[in-house]
């Protein structure tokens, strides 16, 4: 079977980067979140992008991944779809993306004209795949029922140059925030769908996700092993190995292996199944690239006892401090200019809305002389502090700036 190459250009390529290339310009470098409050004296909340962290990330992956596993990085958008983050990526080295809605891939080709990009949601709307086709030179579409396959040939008109790629479902497993309930098509379904994606397009592949910051590398392995006794009962050649996501960041409470040993996992088991020899393999690594690379300041508006009253949460940029995942961040405190250290103890916050759901318990260890007027930096707010972000309550407004420290813990 020929294969279509990896990366399948938009037509009118050069006309499309004329127009839809944004405008050079170099953001000032802070030294750090203080001088960032010296500068600016902002009133709204700040996100701190860290280039030099970003760029330390993704190399390590694409190493790991890329090179030693002859493998093709996907960055998950939705982890973080600023365009500068995505225009790092591309400038990293990054050549394909995981889309998920026609927004992101609109978006993607927008800032990169050339880049491959994979429509990974199984559930897609007609007028969604048609466009992403047609207007947008999208090729690989995820699916994982017969519906959404006759979705996707509907609407591309019966295209004979796609990459159908199968969802398979997966148990819940041991991964912070489970993905195994929406999507996933699980044996005998998975084979039969295999078998007739097998005739209706050139390329084939199956993907899985383990689940959201994933600390177990052996669950990618067993995923793997899943995937390979599908395809072998569906008797087909596969063109794509998708491992999805879950590679996972360091947090508070929360020190997964190195990327090493997800990465010798996952090629011990594809050498033991022969039937995975053909595929190539893909990744969609999203909050293990970008967390360390961002943090937020948020001032405390009013100090209760061991309670802080922020001007961001939840409905903000801390969504994953919240009641849905409950996580810990590393914090720390700036008062003018300079960060405020001490003997540290326990606090829990709340954000700027009315909303009683809008709070995190924490414990966030933060020193016991903080007072109202004070900014607390948050970390690891690469991933998906900016992406989860709403105007609720009127509450919605954000600054941002570069700095060149490195992360803290």
């Amino acid at each position: 079977m020929e294969r279509l190459p990896l990366l399948t250009p938009v037509p009118s390529a050069e006309e499309a980067h004329s127009r839809f290339a944004p405008p050079k310009r170099s953001p000032r470098l802070f030294k750090h979140a203080g001088a960032v409050l010296e500068a600016l004296q902002p009133e709204a909340p700040v996100h701190l992008y860290r280039p030099y962290e970003l760029s330390r990330t993704v190399k390590c992956f694409l190493s790991a991944f890329d090179e030693n596993l002859g493998g093709v990085s996907m960055y998950a958008v939705k982890s973080n779809p600023s365009p500068v983050v995505i225009q790092h990526m591309w400038g990293l080295g990054v050549r394909a993306f995981d889309v998920a809605s026609l927004a992101e891939v609109q978006l993607v080709r927008r800032l990169c004209p050339q880049a491959m990009l994979a429509f990974m949601h199984p559930v897609k709307s007609l007028t969604a795949i048609r466009a992403a086709y047609f207007d947008y030179g999208v090729r690989t579409f995820s699916l994982d029922c017969t519906e959404e396959l006759e979705k996707i040939l509907l609407a591309t008109q019966n295209a004979i140059d796609l990459c159908l790629v199968v969802r398979l479902g997966l148990k819940k497993g041991g991964s912070k925030i489970d993905l195994s309930g929406k999507f996933g098509a699980y044996p005998p379904e998975a084979i039969e769908l295999l078998k007739l994606a097998n005739v209706s397009a050139p390329e084939i592949g199956v993907s899985f996700h383990v689940g959201s910051q994933c600390e177990d590398p052996q669950a990618f392995a067993a995923a793997v092993a899943m995937a390979a006794s599908i395809v072998k009962q569906a008797e087909i050649e596969l063109d794509v190995l998708d491992i999805g996501g879950g590679f996972p960041a360091e947090y508070p409470g929360m020190t997964p292996p190195d990327l090493p040993h997800y990465m010798a996992a996952i090629q011990q088991e594809v050498q033991k199944h022969p039937v995975l020899h053909t595929a190539k393999l893909w990744a969609e690594p999203g909050r293990g690239l970008v967390a360390s690379s961002g943090s937020l300041l948020t001032r405390v508006e009013l100090r209760k006892g061991q309670t802080l009253y922020l001007n961001d949460g939840t409905y903000g940029s801390l969504f994953d401090a919240g009641p849905a995942c409950a996580w810990r961040f590393p914090v720390r405190v700036w008062r003018g200019g300079k960060q405020v250290r001490g003997k540290k103890t326990g606090f829990s916050f709340y954000g700027p809305t009315c909303d009683s759901l809008d709070a995190m318990k924490g414990p966030f260890m933060l020193p016991d002389t903080l007072q109202t007027g004070d900014w607390v930096e948050v970390g690891q707010l690469g991933a998906y502090g900016q992406a989860m972000r709403t105007n609720f309550n009127g509450f919605g407004e954000y600054l941002e700036a570069h700095v060149v420290d490195k992360p803290f813990k």
